[in-house]
């Protein structure tokens, strides 16, 4: 009797990454961690809303913007303007971080 089990070999999630999605500083990587860093936000802004007991019309209202546009942001269906992002977390009392990586310095804006 033959073992017919293949072995499965483990890679690193970084490995996966380079081979489906490109090279880190490719122009496809870049693309995609764009996207995902955009993503992130949008659930940012809908998890904060969330535990403010907030609706996204009780939010739009508290920012000026329309309940639609809330929701383009939490689902990430638009680039919206930073003004605006930031107007969304002032709004839901959360504080703002963000890093910046110049070549070989790093600068934290808060």
């Amino acid at each position: 009797m033959k073992d017919t089990k293949k072995k499965l070999k483990t890679v690193s999630l970084d490995t996966m990454i380079d081979k489906h999605i490109g090279k880190v500083g490719s122009e496809r990587r870049d693309a995609f961690e764009h996207e995902l860093k955009i993503e992130l936000v949008g659930n940012a802004i809908r998890q904060a809303r969330k535990e403010r007991h907030l609706t996204q019309e009780q939010l739009g209202e508290l920012v000026g913007v329309q309940k639609a546009q809330i929701s383009k942001l939490e689902n990430s269906v638009t680039n919206a303007r930073f003004e605006t992002i930031l107007k969304v977390f002032s709004a839901l009392g959360a504080k703002v971080n963000f890093n910046v990586e110049l070549d070989d310095k790093q600068m934290t804006l808060s």
